[in-house]
């Protein structure tokens, strides 16, 4: 019973729960539907606010967008208001401007016709007046151009003479001070003395006894020293000296060291004189050197390449009519370089090409072809500029000069060469070049006879009066000096004086 009591109770409060719990539901299903009513209502509220709002805004924009367009459209109207003005004017002021030509025009062609008349009147004048001169003058009009022609060309013609005349005696007159300051202030620069070198070399005896064991036994002595130096030996009735006759500097100076060392040490015999000539070749060797590096130290030339340094060495045992040519070299660098400095030329590449532009005398007799080819050749395998090349290649005019320093180098040698006991020339040579001195001068039409004096420094030439009158004998002195630079060769310079006697004689009775 207890039990059935409290499951009726029980039940009795869960169907109470269920009610009660659904009337609370309802309410509040009923309040939220009111809240979601109310917010509704006000969010469409906010949105038709804001929605006039947005309107407004636009309108508002609008507007303003359409205020903009109608400005720039007033401004664009009057912009091509003023560009039609502009037009108007242009077009205006161009057809004024076509009238102003038009009549411009019309003027021209009544000037052109009245010119063209006017010619036409003068032709006839003209031609008339040739009619009149040719019956006043009895000749032919194309005689008479001829004539008149000619006689200007004469008249020309010894102006011209006559202005070449007296501009080559101003030019000469001023370029020969300047010279001559600027190669006398180059040679008291670098002055030296010349001494004549020969082929030959002596080498002192202690005694006369001393030739027969030089000879040695049978000669063996003798002809082994010649065998390995290449170097004759004359042994005459010198007393106490034996003369080394050869023309390979280098191979004498070998044999002379090797031949001192001998006579000094007293034994003499085969193996003895192979190992002389051996330390003897070694040592000039060495000196080959040093006379190269001493020369480019002397000059203060660097950068030269070890062997154009051992070739200048080997130009201190070479000799050019009797000159040292290593001394020649080193002088002429001195003179080429003192005369760039005067001018204002390049004085490294003057005094550069100046030290090598012989450098191929140091090998010519070994190598084929002259000895500024082989020089050429030898500065562009050891890598020398181009600059340097170009003044040395030029100095015997075998090409034209193509820089201020190849025309120094030029002059730097010929001065170094003429100076007083600088170089001997063979009697032979020196005839032969009297004799083309001569035949240049004689070569000319109008010359009487020419004469070399001066030992070949001047000639002077008799014309014949009668076929060249005094400016004819400035052009044919002219002409001459070309001729001579072109085809002779020779140190310094020639003086060439053309003479032209007149004379007039009578005898009183």
């Amino acid at each position: 019973m207890q039990y059935l009591l409290y499951a009726i109770i029980l039940l009795a409060g869960i169907t109470v729960g269920y009610f009660l719990r659904r009337a609370i539901g309802e309410s509040k299903i009923s309040s939220a539907e009111a809240e979601a009513r109310r917010i509704l209502d006000e969010a469409t509220k906010a949105a038709e606010t804001k929605r006039r709002e947005i309107l407004l805004e636009a309108r508002d924009d609008a507007q303003r967008l359409r205020d903009e367009v109608e400005r720039e459209v007033r401004e664009r109207r009057q912009e091509i208001q003023r560009l039609e003005r502009r037009l108007m004017n242009k077009e205006e002021a161009l057809e004024r401007r076509q009238e102003l030509l038009t009549q411009k025009e019309e003027n021209l062609s009544r000037q052109e016709k009245a010119l063209a008349e006017k010619e036409r009147l003068l032709e006839n004048l003209h031609e008339e007046a040739m009619k009149e001169l040719e019956r006043i003058s009895g000749l032919p009009r194309d005689e008479a151009r001829e004539r008149i022609l000619s006689e200007v060309r004469e008249a020309v013609k010894e102006e011209t003479a006559r202005i070449i005349r007296d501009a080559e005696a101003q030019a000469k007159e001023e370029a020969e001070v300047r010279a001559k300051n600027i190669i006398s202030l180059a040679i008291q620069r670098c002055a030296a003395d010349h001494v004549a070198e020969n082929t030959v070399s002596v080498v002192e005896l202690p005694s006369d006894e001393m030739k027969g064991r030089i000879i040695g036994r049978e000669g063996r002595n003798i002809r082994t020293l010649e065998t390995l130096t290449g170097i004759e030996l004359i042994i005459d009735d010198t007393p106490e000296a034996v003369i080394l006759s050869g023309f390979d500097p280098i191979r004498r100076e070998v044999a002379r060291l090797a031949l001192e060392r001998l006579v000094a040490d007293g034994r003499i015999h085969p193996a003895r004189i192979e190992e002389m000539v051996e330390k003897a070749q070694k040592d000039v060797e060495n000196l080959i050197k040093q006379e190269g590096e001493q020369a480019a130290l002397k000059l203060g030339v660097h950068g030269l390449h070890p062997e154009l340094i051992k070739l200048l060495g080997r130009l201190r045992f070479r000799t050019s009519y009797g000159q040292n040519v290593l001394k020649h070299s080193i002088e002429v660098a001195q003179l080429a370089a003192n005369m760039a400095g005067e001018i204002g030329a390049d004085v490294v590449v003057a005094k550069r090409a100046g030290l090598l532009h012989d450098i191929g005398k140091a090998v010519d007799h070994e190598v084929e072809g002259s000895h500024v080819a082989i020089g050429v050749s030898l500065l562009r395998r050891y890598r020398e500029s181009h600059e340097v090349i170009r003044a040395m290649e030029a100095h015997h005019g075998d090409v034209e000069p193509q820089s201020v320093e190849a025309f120094l180098v030029s002059a730097a040698d010929a001065i170094s060469a003429a100076r007083p006991g600088a170089r001997r020339e063979t009697l032979e040579m020196y005839l032969k070049r009297l004799e083309k001195l001569e035949d240049i001068a004689n070569s000319f039409d109008g010359v009487e006879k020419a004469y070399a004096i001066q030992a070949g420094r001047e000639i002077r030439i008799m014309v014949k009066p009668e076929k060249i009158d005094d400016l004819g004998a400035v052009n044919l002195a002219r002409e001459i000096v070309k001729k001579i630079e072109k085809e002779l060769e020779y140190p310094g310079q020639i003086k060439v004086t053309v003479i032209r006697e007149t004379r007039a004689i009578g005898y009183a009775k």
